[in-house]
Parts: structure tokens; C-alpha cells; sequence
């Protein structure tokens, strides 16, 4: 799952954001796309398990896809960080928003433990799942999320 993986993380955070079922609509602002994409691609996660989705309504992740969502949202929090802190990034939630189903979790892993705070980049946040190494990063329980214009090109 490459391009898809956007979607369902962006699912994800919209989910701790606001009570599902999600809108198709806003998840469409998140990741720059039409709202007819990502109908189609809930069409084909609602296939594979991973989430419901009901037209009119939006869609809910499943505890299969919740579980996806998560192991992503780590790789995105890191890949964050590390375009924030390494390498200087202005844009560094969308970069990472279009590499976070491309790179691997052990890639993900390793590029942690290059970080400041050895690896626990995962566990820090500025409170809404967004890297903040600049502040130090407070740790948080289960908030997910990215700014509202982490988008991607179609």
C-alpha cells in the first residue's frame, strides 16, 4: 500500500480530531485530492477491511485499519521530525505525508534513532501528533494528527 497510505492515515487523524464516520470531503482537503478519489480508494479499503464506509454518512476505520493507521502515523511523526530537524524542511508534514507508505517501518526505525532523544520520536509531539523538535517535544498518550494543509498534488 503505497499512494493509499495517505488516505488512511489522514483518516486517522481527522478520527481523533472529530467523532466518525469521517466525510469523505475532509479527508480530501487533507490530502489534497477530490472528494470522488477518496470515495473511490474507501470503495477499495472497505473491500480490504479496513475501514467502513457508508455513502452520505463517511467512514469509520476498522480495528484492522486502525492498527495500519497507527504503524503510518509512527513512520509519519518520524519522517516529520526528521525532515523538520535534519534536514531543515519548511513543508516537512507534507513531505512526510508523501512518503509515509513508501518507507518502511524499519527504515522508519533507524532514521528515529539518528534523532535527538534516541528513537523516541514516535512518543513526542507538540500535542497533535505533529514533530516539535524546537520545543522539546512533549510526549503524548493517543493524539494523532497534522496540519490541515499537509496535502499532497494529484
Amino acid at each position: 500500500m503505497n499512494g493509499g497510505s495517505q488516505y488512511l492515515l489522514a483518516l486517522f487523524i481527522v478520527e481523533h480530531r472529530e467523532a466518525p464516520p469521517v466525510s469523505p470531503s475532509v479527508v480530501a482537503e487533507a490530502v489534497g485530492r477530490t472528494p470522488a478519489t477518496v470515495i473511490e480508494v474507501f470503495h477499495q479499503f472497505d473491500d480490504e477491511g479496513l475501514l467502513t464506509y457508508e455513502p452520505y454518512d463517511g467512514a469509520e476505520l476498522t480495528p484492522k485499519g486502525r492498527k495500519r493507521a497507527e504503524d503510518l502515523h509512527k513512520t509519519y511523526v518520524t519522517l516529520s521530525w526528521f525532515f523538520r530537524s535534519v534536514l531543515d524542511l519548511d513543508n516537512y508534514e507534507s513531505e512526510a505525508m508523501e512518503m509515509v507508505g513508501v518507507v518502511s517501518p524499519e527504515v522508519a526505525e533507524r532514521l528515529a534513532t539518528t534523532l535527538p532523544d534516541g528513537g523516541r520520536v514516535a512518543e513526542m509531539s507538540d500535542g497533535a501528533g505533529t514533530p516539535s523538535p524546537s520545543s522539546g517535544a512533549a510526549e503524548t498518550s493517543d493524539t494523532a494528527g497534522t496540519s490541515d494543509t499537509a496535502g499532497t498534488s494529484e
